[in-house]
């Protein structure tokens, strides 16, 4: 469940209880570049939470806070009843991570991986060998197990870095961008894998991209722009918000372009002059498709091309900030943090 907290609100109790996040006024910046400007959010446990945003919205950020890689600049961030900044250490034992590169040694078997982060978390022996075993056979590497890293297609480093990730049992997974570079297959079998470690009660927070991922997975969405929340909900209360369909027309003459604008007089979500594409909001469908059309016409504007969709995450986004989703591995605004941060 998403929540807007007053900073009062966020305590430890509070987390313990119910939410395994608690964010509350959380700031950062890189000098002026400001990032985050003031935060709030809960996660609650055994849930997955997507945050949406366009490259440079401040979504890893967010992660390396709430993973005590990065510290805050203000604000406050509670992880599985821990302060990120107080108790950093207690958070880290709650917490597994997954970037948007698999974190994996390719000279190693993916056998040797997992037992290798056991045993750097002080599991027992006989607790890695177990939890090796049973996370190569839950994401499938069984069979692979003992073949070097290099050897492994794309797809089968994901699998084996979200499994490290999960070696010492965490309650919380942070998954920045998981599916980044992953054909169709394997990224529909790495959805099937996160589903399955939230039925188990694992706390998700997923940074995504791809509109498609979060309509998949997240029971909460969150769209964040410029470093603030900008919309927050279920999928379908997203989709809500802006109408229950989309007309897209494609006008026949760039040089009607702007007076089609004109005439529909601000009803457009989207304007593409390049492709003379206007996407307008709808809530009734056909008859305002028609209402539209005649508007058009009466201004001697001709229409090339018209269709009509249902809403999706696509639109929301657009909607919302303005610009299409378009999933990239970085961002500039992230790559300046990274590179401050090293």
């Amino acid at each position: 469940m998403i929540e807007s907290l007053a900073p009062s609100a966020v305590n430890a109790d509070t987390a313990t209880q119910k939410d395994a996040i608690v964010v509350t006024g959380l700031r950062k910046s890189f000098k002026e570049l400001e990032v985050l400007k003031g935060i709030d959010l809960a996660v609650e446990r055994g849930s997955i939470l997507a945050l949406l945003g366009p490259n440079g919205a401040g979504k890893t950020t967010m992660i390396r806070i709430l993973s005590t890689l990065l510290p805050p600049d203000g604000g406050t961030a509670v992880v599985n009843g821990h302060d990120v900044t107080r108790e950093a250490g207690q958070v880290r034992k709650s917490i597994g991570l997954t970037g948007q590169y698999a974190a994996v040694d390719e000279y190693l078997t993916g056998e040797e991986n997992l037992l290798m982060l056991g045993r750097l978390y002080r599991l027992s022996r006989a607790d890695t060998k177990k939890r090796t075993r049973d996370l190569l056979e839950l994401f499938e590497l069984t069979d692979a197990a003992r073949r070097r890293v290099k050897t492994y297609s794309g797809g089968m480093r994901r699998r084996l870095d979200l499994a490290m990730s999960l070696i010492a049992s965490p309650p919380v997974l942070f998954l920045d961008e998981p599916t980044t570079g992953l054909d169709p297959r394997s990224r529909l079998a790495l959805w099937e894998m996160i589903k399955r470690l939230s039925a188990s009660d694992v706390t998700i927070l997923l940074t995504t991209q791809y509109m498609e991922e979060a309509d998949q997975l997240a029971d909460q969405i969150v769209v964040i722009d410029h470093g603030a929340i900008i919309a927050a909900g279920t999928a379908d209360e997203l989709k809500e918000r802006i109408g229950t369909a989309r007309l897209d027309l494609t006008i026949a003459a760039s040089s009607d372009f702007v007076r089609a604008e004109q005439t529909l007089d601000g009803q457009a979500l989207h304007l593409d002059s390049k492709r003379r594409l206007l996407s307008i909001a709808s809530q009734r469908g056909v008859h305002e498709l028609k209402e539209v059309l005649q508007r058009l016409e009466d201004a001697d504007v001709e229409v090339e091309n018209v269709s009509l969709h249902r809403p999706t995450l696509d639109d929301v986004f657009l909607t919302l900030t303005g610009a299409a989703a378009t999933p990239q591995a970085n961002n500039n605004g992230e790559e300046y943090q990274e590179k401050k941060t090293q």
